[in-house]
């Protein structure tokens, strides 16, 4: 059966278009008892293309598709157009595409991922999430990074970020399931005033039904996620496995493994239990606003 994601769904992001073909063609190869290697002879490739293919991380050109549909039987004219359609669909440009200049490609699959997710549940250590960031927060955090950029490209990066906010807003919003080390709190990015509107805007958004928020008290000592900051997305669609994100300096590691997922999952809920509800949030962060941060 061929699922084809619903028109403004939360799968019609390129990344996860891309993500569900890979998955539909395999499941056809497999159930037509064709090997990858004669997959890949097929559309004149190797047995590792058909792999990043089947796995949504390359582009699809519409002849090896239908080449591919040709080998595994699939003749039924409905099916093949709704796989070209999709095949189509899965290569074209996502809206972080017009920031290209100052987004590297490693994180372009991560924008794909987060915008197309249910379900995305994280834990910061150093920053507030990026998704709850303020503009004045993000300036100064990219400021850190990009220190010697110069105001444009600052400005752009900023822009991006609060384009990326975008989706809490949406009609069909993902949930925001969010664990932030105290010290990311008392960490004063930007100066006082800045970490006043930045913790204001959170206590604000504890309000959100679809915003969980929760802080971890360095009273709670050592935690299950000691080695950092890491984000977990789930997909509305079956068919499609979580992934971890792990991002670095100057690279990301995207994790979709069972035992890795297995791993972050049990920290994940390790962490939501050390830390303080989420009922109790805002009046930690009302305490921090007024201690740490007073007008």
């Amino acid at each position: 059966m061929t699922m084809v994601p619903a028109e403004g769904g939360p799968t019609t992001g390129p990344t996860v278009l891309r993500m569900l073909l890979g998955a539909q063609l395999r499941r056809l190869r497999e159930s037509s008892g064709v090997t990858r290697e004669g997959a890949g002879w097929e559309i004149r490739s190797s047995e590792s293309k058909i792999s990043r293919m089947e796995l949504g991380r390359v582009g699809f050109k519409e002849r090896d598709v239908a080449d591919l549909l040709t080998l595994y039987g699939v003749t039924e004219e409905h099916e093949r157009d709704a796989l070209l359609k999709l095949a189509r669909d899965a290569n074209s440009p996502g809206w972080w595409h017009r920031y290209g200049d100052v987004l590297p490609s490693w994180f372009q699959s991560y924008l794909g991922l987060e915008a197309a997710a249910a379900l995305i549940r994280s834990y910061e250590v150093q920053f507030v999430p990026g998704l709850l960031q303020t503009r004045e927060y993000a300036r100064a955090v990219v400021l850190l990074g990009h220190g010697a950029a110069g105001p444009g490209e600052i400005d752009r990066r900023v822009a991006l970020r609060m384009q990326r906010q975008q989706l809490l807003q949406r009609s069909n919003p993902p949930q925001l399931w969010a664990v932030v080390d105290e010290a990311a709190l008392r960490r004063p990015i930007g100066g006082a005033e800045v970490m006043r509107g930045q913790l204001t805007a959170l206590i604000e958004a504890t309000k959100s039904p679809h915003i969980r928020l929760q802080v971890i008290p360095f009273a709670a000592g050592g935690h299950a996620a000691a080695g950092g900051a890491f984000t977990i997305l789930r997909f509305g669609d079956q068919e499609l496995p979580d992934i971890v994100y792990i991002e670095q300096l100057t690279s990301a590691i995207y994790l979709d493994k069972r035992d890795d997922l297995d791993y972050y999952a049990v920290a994940m809920e390790r962490l939501c239990v050390e830390a303080e509800p989420p009922e109790r949030t805002a009046e930690i962060l009302s305490r921090l606003l007024d201690d740490t941060y007073p007008a």
